[in-house]
């Protein structure tokens, strides 16, 4: 609708040691390195908040939640958001003249403000929702849309922004419950928000704000402390104590209302004490971490609830609102900016497949076979390594699925003489039997079917890769203890044979693999250590060329997935960057040149979440049509989102890739 109106989560580690909050009783975060501590500086520094006035409303309002407003082009002389649990938000100026106003009940409020319009979130307290209200900067109107009512009691909100200026709304609720919502796009609201995931928070939340610069969701739990969550949708639950009460923390009262410096500093509200607490940014082990300034009195407030801040000139601007009212105070301090991680390229997913049947942690390994002849009618093929093998067609639609076991990684070769006809050839790796699995694709249809397998000698197969030199097909798997085993595959007689031809290993527990047939060159990926190269042929010397180290920035373990992308010359290796969710690319030829990385982002405008924690990964030069006329790139998503549900495969165009990192 348009309104016209006038101008459960563990903690997951404490001290970078496994922790539950029992152990908050017997382990003062002063001994915690990269968590809280006293600090020196500017921290230290005792300087009174000087409250320097009330805010004189002209509309005559019981202010609730109240945030300072960035500068509005369409609206200059608007200075704050108040909300009013029985007359509604008002956009004021700095006289307190009512300058916009939409109808309603609302509670807790959050912002984000664009040159063309204003987005706010609401607790709509009338109905119990969340309610999401964009103020149009063009004809000064409002649009607005509720979010369905949660299962909870709404205490609080917060909006998120992220670097592909995807908007997201965390509400969080009683007993530890919460939610985060797809809400907005560049600032205008989606038509139909989606939930990204549930959230488990801590007891006694009812309080959150967003740094959007280092992607930090702030949640407090009154009587213990602040936690420190990632906000990204495609990031694991997990959460890290920003302080706890005292005697282990700086809190003597309770954690509640607070504000946020992006980039620099999270202000915190002591209501019980009636004190303010600063936490400035620092970086530990090029890790975010937070240090606890001397904490600053506000005698003259009578339980202070809401709390926001700007920068203003040398000092900070608060905006406090306690049992008596909304004020004004200035605080003569401001902490250092401290660096954001880099930013990667984004690319959004054009189509995802139907989840695999499995639950929990089972997709794991594309392959792709491109029809002969029709290409729209190429499938991706994807692993379920709890049960089978799936095949889906290029709008993501599953159109077989063999439940032949705990299928790992797969592959697949053209042109295989299977007794007197030809076939293209489907391998993969079989952890049920330690075996190869074989599979037929009718080069018509694209039916698979199961040729059974042959067993290998190994203890623990994992990860599997084909090759194709001349008229010799090859299967090469590989052990979690480095062993790789090079099969010459063969069916004369219709019956699948594979006869051992070269036997390597690397050090530690391998993975992922891929041949460069063109060049006769095999990569192997040693999970935390490199990937490596090697001649395809297994009459030429087995010696490793080091491609690409882990050095836990670009690539951070585990190695995943491998796969090489070939039009011509035109040759580049991409690789699954498991532990930083991001996929590097480069040069398939020696000497290897890095040509960048990048990471897979939600797509708003065709509901598809983003991809993380990637196992395996395939890509295709060939051209598909369409928007993969240079070609396909396959990822796993080891973690499904909007909604959650089991694991998926996610297919971008290759010319997104190249686009993005200028090949």
């Amino acid at each position: 609708m348009s309104i016209k109106a006038p101008i459960r989560d563990a903690v997951s580690s404490l001290c970078g040691k496994p922790a539950s909050l029992l152990m908050l009783a017997v382990l003062p975060l002063a001994g915690c390195g990269s968590n809280a501590q006293q600090a020196t500086g500017q921290a230290d520094q005792t300087d009174d908040v000087v409250i320097t006035e009330p805010v004189t409303l002209q509309a005559d309002l019981t202010p609730e939640g109240a945030q300072w407003l960035p500068s509005l082009a369409f609206l200059p002389e608007a200075e704050m958001l108040v909300t009013d649990e029985m007359k509604g938000l008002f956009l004021v100026s700095e006289q307190g003249e009512t300058l916009a106003h939409l109808p309603g009940g609302f509670g807790a409020v959050d912002h984000r403000g664009d040159e063309q319009g204003l987005l706010v979130a609401l607790v709509d307290e009338d109905h119990q929702q969340a309610l999401l209200a964009r103020f149009n900067g063009e004809d000064l109107s409002w649009e607005t849309h509720h979010l369905p009512q949660p299962d909870f009691k709404i205490d609080g909100l917060c909006l998120h922004r992220d670097s592909g200026d995807n908007d997201f709304l965390f509400v969080v609720g009683e007993e530890g419950l919460g939610e985060q919502w797809l809400v907005a796009e560049n600032g205008r609201l989606v038509a139909h928000p989606g939930k990204v995931r549930n959230l488990s928070l801590p007891p006694q939340s009812e309080y959150c704000q967003v740094d959007d610069v280092h992607e930090r969701l702030y949640v407090n739990e009154e009587n213990v402390g602040l936690w420190a969550h990632q906000a990204h949708p495609e990031a694991g639950l997990s959460r890290e104590p920003v302080s706890v009460k005292a005697p282990f923390g700086d809190i003597t009262g309770a954690a509640a209302a607070m504000a946020v410096l992006p980039g620099s500093a999270l202000l915190v509200l002591d209501p019980k004490e009636a004190r303010l607490h600063r936490y400035p940014y620092r970086l530990a082990d090029n890790e975010l971490a937070w240090e606890a300034g001397t904490a600053l009195p506000l005698a003259s407030l009578d339980e202070p609830e809401r709390l926001d801040v700007r920068r203003q000139g040398d000092a900070l601007a608060l905006l406090i609102r306690d049992d008596t009212g909304l004020s004004r105070a200035t605080l003569a301090w401001q902490p250092d900016s401290v660096d954001a991680p880099e930013v990667l390229p984004r690319l959004r997913a054009s189509v995802q497949t139907d989840p695999v049947p499995s639950l929990g942690d089972a997709a794991d390994d594309p392959a792709i076979w491109v029809h002969p002849e029709r290409p729209g009618d190429s499938r991706v093929l994807g692993t379920d390594k709890q049960g089978g093998l799936g095949s889906y067609d290029l709008s993501g639609k599953q159109v077989q699925y063999l439940p032949v076991g705990r299928m790992n990684n797969v592959d697949v070769r053209t042109g295989f003489a299977l007794g007197d006809r030809t076939v293209d050839l489907a391998v993969a790796s079989n952890r049920d039997r330690n075996s190869l699995q074989f599979f037929a694709i009718d080069r018509d249809s694209g039916q698979l079917t199961d040729l059974g397998d042959i067993a290998t000698p190994m203890q623990e197969i994992y990860g599997l890769c084909m090759a194709k030199q001349g008229e010799a097909f090859y299967a090469i798997p590989n052990d979690k203890d480095g062993t790789f085993i090079q099969y010459r595959l063969s069916a004369p007689r219709g019956e699948m044979q594979a006869e051992e031809v070269r036997r390597f290993n690397v050090d530690s527990q391998p993975e992922g693999c891929v041949a460069d047939d063109a060049a006769g060159r095999l990569f192997v990926g040693e999970e935390n250590a490199a990937v490596w190269a090697l001649p395809l042929n297994p009459d030429e010397e087995t010696a490793l060329t080091e491609v690409i180290v882990v050095d836990g920035e670009l690539v951070d373990a585990d190695i995943e997935g491998l796969a090489v992308w070939r039009r011509g010359d035109r040759a580049y290796l991409v690789i699954s960057s498991q532990g930083n969710n991001s996929y590097v690319v480069t040069d398939a030829m020696p000497p290897y040149a890095v040509r960048g990385a990048f990471r897979i982002g939600l797509n708003a405008r065709l509901g598809i979440d983003g991809a993380s924690e990637t196992d395996g990964l395939e890509a295709s030069a060939a051209d598909l049509g369409g928007a993969y006329a240079d070609g396909l790139l396959v990822v796993q998503d080891g973690r499904k989102r909007m909604p959650e549900g089991n694991q998926n495969y996610k297919l971008l165009p290759f010319a997104d890739v190249i686009e993005a990192l200028d090949l």
